[in-house]
């Protein structure tokens, strides 16, 4: 059994400066007897864990539907919640920005696991403009996602020995279910006319999705929400769409939707008329009990929507 947190850790981590956003966000129900208590920073690697784990752990996420990773602050809750855990897997690669300091002070204390930090360093996108940093949102490529499987796997294995025959049948099971979303989400971007797989949203958060499922991807934040859209982000967009003609923008479930909006007004002013073709869910997934509350749901809702947009401007049904 991993012992209980100390109060020397509780204490530090609660009087951190600067760290805790305003109010403080429940913890939910408690782990059952027997339960491993694991607590992901994002609903997507909570969803991970979940399907791994079944019935073996509680697992809960930190970040809810609509909360963007990179600018979010720990409340006093989500520090207790962190310090009582078996068990705390976050993404990694910079994606919680904010909590860095929280999680390497726990990590000398508790199994700690950066979920994405296993994955080769060749599979990474490293686009210039984030000054040779990893694009953090793996996620969005199901096959690179599914590599992040064994890691979970192997944190929860070394947490309950004794299951392990159980959490790894559950792996190959969810390790089989993302191969077949990830051929669906490619054979349904094929049927978007070619010239109209262009993806434009408000952040550069679908890099991978566009390089594993070939759209061409244009965002006018960089890949941290932390970076303000300047006026020359957004007229480098609104040339784009007005000169390539692209019929649909999409706004994103975490980030606010002005700055598509401003771009879709600067369009229509030089002539071209841009559709908002829907919603995508970036860095967090839906309200839970939805289907795109969970992973392969958002995943599929974004297709979904994707090809639905760009389909039906392209000329087809």
């Amino acid at each position: 059994m991993l012992k209980k947190p100390s109060t020397h850790l509780v204490l530090f981590l609660l009087a951190a400066p600067l760290l805790f956003a305003c109010g403080d966000r429940g913890a939910g129900a408690p782990a059952a007897p027997g339960q491993l208590k694991v607590v992901a920073t994002t609903g997507m690697i909570a969803d991970l864990a979940g399907h791994i784990a079944g019935d073996l752990a509680k697992v809960e996420a930190l970040m809810g539907p609509g909360v963007d990773p990179h600018l979010y602050k720990a409340s006093e809750s989500d520090v207790r919640r962190l310090a009582e855990a078996d068990l705390v897997l976050y993404n990694g690669l910079f994606l919680e920005g904010k909590m860095g300091d929280i999680l390497a002070k726990l990590s000398k204390e508790r199994p700690v696991v950066a979920v994405a930090e296993s994955l080769p360093a060749d599979k990474l996108r490293r686009p210039p403009e984030f000054a040779g940093h990893p694009d953090p949102h793996v996620w969005f490529d199901v096959s690179l996602w599914a590599l992040t499987v064994p890691t979970v796997t192997e944190a929860l294995v070394a947490r309950l020995p004794a299951q392990e025959a159980a959490l790894r049948a559950n792996a190959a099971k969810l390790t089989a279910e993302l191969a077949e979303l990830d051929a669906w989400a490619a054979a349904r971007v094929q049927e978007i006319p070619a010239q109209q797989r262009v993806l434009v949203t408000a952040h550069d958060a679908f890099g991978y999705f566009g390089q594993r499922y070939g759209l061409e991807v244009y965002g006018i934040q960089g890949i941290s929400t932390l970076s303000e859209a300047g006026l020359g982000d957004v007229e480098r967009v609104v040339g784009l769409v007005a000169q390539r003609k692209i019929p649909a923008i999409f706004v994103e479930s975490s980030v606010p939707q002005r700055t598509i909006e401003s771009v879709q007004a600067a369009v229509r002013a030089k002539g071209h008329e841009v559709e908002i073709g829907g919603s995508l869910y970036s860095d967090a997934m839906g309200t839970p009990g939805t289907p795109a509350g969970t992973y392969q749901g958002m995943v599929r809702h974004n297709v979904d929507t994707l090809v639905g947009a760009l389909r039906s401007a392209g000329g087809g049904q």
